[in-house]
């Protein structure tokens, strides 16, 4: 795996990360045993780039990635965000917040759950409306200059937002969702980050799972998995009319000698060095299918046809449930 500058402040990383949420929620049932394996295994296949966030599992995914990693911390490039706050009494409250000494206090209980003395990059998971990002900002700043956080980052932030945090302090990494079927971010988002010398790290490359065409059914998911729940495109009709756009892809695929998965995730990759995809898995076999799309080529007819199997204009659904889609910065 080839390591690329994520941004222009100095970062790099693999050409993949790893994605740590479903390790610990929302993708089923728990295995730590297994997710620890994958991402070690990771190590191995020369991915270093994890990412993580406070309120994945509230607390326990950091947990999860700093005690597997601690041993050979400096060998990983570790992100992890604030901002989506959580109760462990109560897991269905969310809230978020970018004042100033909250920014302060979540880094803290990050580095403490983590284990480590720093964080390589620290993310604004959500943008608060009620708080300037030149507040949030400027106290993330401040958590750089005391050497807890080496580089900077947002998620889901609007070019507006982007422009305004990037004046305060550098932004080294934008990560925002990116597939096959969710391709909003080329109008305006990709140009903006382009533009300041941003890197772009799409999370959900694989369309949460969907992409894989490993889905075939609504109950393959599992009484564990809440994805039919969060994400509509997963709920009702429109899980079956998207499963056709999967198959097409799937088609592309066998004649490609991939998987539909690969296929996607090769399609991410091409869209540049500055692109650095996280997909995520718990899974040490699904980690190493991967892995290994970094390795595909892709021709400009092969993207072509790809995003013609796949148009906007017929997945069904919303990425998000309407009030998560309301915590977007736009």
């Amino acid at each position: 795996m080839e390591k690329v500058k994520l941004g222009s402040q100095g970062a790099v990383v693999s050409r993949m990360g790893l994605g740590c949420m479903g390790m610990s929620e929302f993708y089923g049932e728990r295995n730590d045993v297994e997710s620890a394996a994958t991402i070690l295994r990771a190590l191995d296949l020369s991915i270093n780039f994890l990412d993580t966030a406070d309120v994945y599992g509230i607390g326990d995914n950091e947990e999860l990635v700093g005690k597997t990693i601690r041993p050979r911390r400096d060998e990983f490039f570790l992100a992890t965000k604030f901002a989506n706050i959580r109760k462990k009494d109560d897991p269905t409250h969310w809230a978020v917040s970018g004042k100033p000494e909250y920014v302060r206090q979540a880094c803290d209980a990050s580095l403490k759950r983590l284990g480590v003395d720093h964080i390589d990059l620290y993310y604004q998971h959500r943008v608060d409306p009620n708080t300037p990002i030149e507040d949030t900002v400027g106290a993330m700043a401040e958590l750089v200059k005391a050497g807890k956080v080496k580089y900077l980052g947002l998620s889901e932030a609007s070019p507006a937002t982007i422009r305004r945090a990037h004046k305060v302090h550098p932004i080294t990494a934008l990560q925002s969702e990116y597939s096959l079927w969710e391709r909003h971010v080329e109008a305006e988002i990709l140009p903006t980050v382009r533009e300041l010398g941003i890197g772009f790290v799409p999370y959900s490359p694989l369309g949460r799972g969907f992409l894989t065409g490993t889905i075939k059914k609504q109950s393959d998911l599992g009484p564990a998995d809440s994805r039919s729940q969060r994400y509509p495109r997963f709920a009702g009709e429109a899980f079956d009319k998207n499963l056709v756009l999967v198959d097409r892809v799937r088609i592309i695929a066998e004649r490609k000698g991939a998987t539909p998965g690969q296929l996607a995730l090769a399609w991410v990759l091409a869209k540049g060095n500055d692109v650095v995809p996280i997909p995520g898995t718990k899974r040490r076999k699904y980690l190493e299918e991967n892995a290994a799309a970094a390795r595909i080529q892709l021709s400009s007819a092969e993207i072509a046809e790809l995003e013609a199997a796949i148009p906007h204009e017929e997945v069904v659904g919303e990425r998000y449930a309407a009030a998560n889609l309301k915590a977007i910065d736009r």
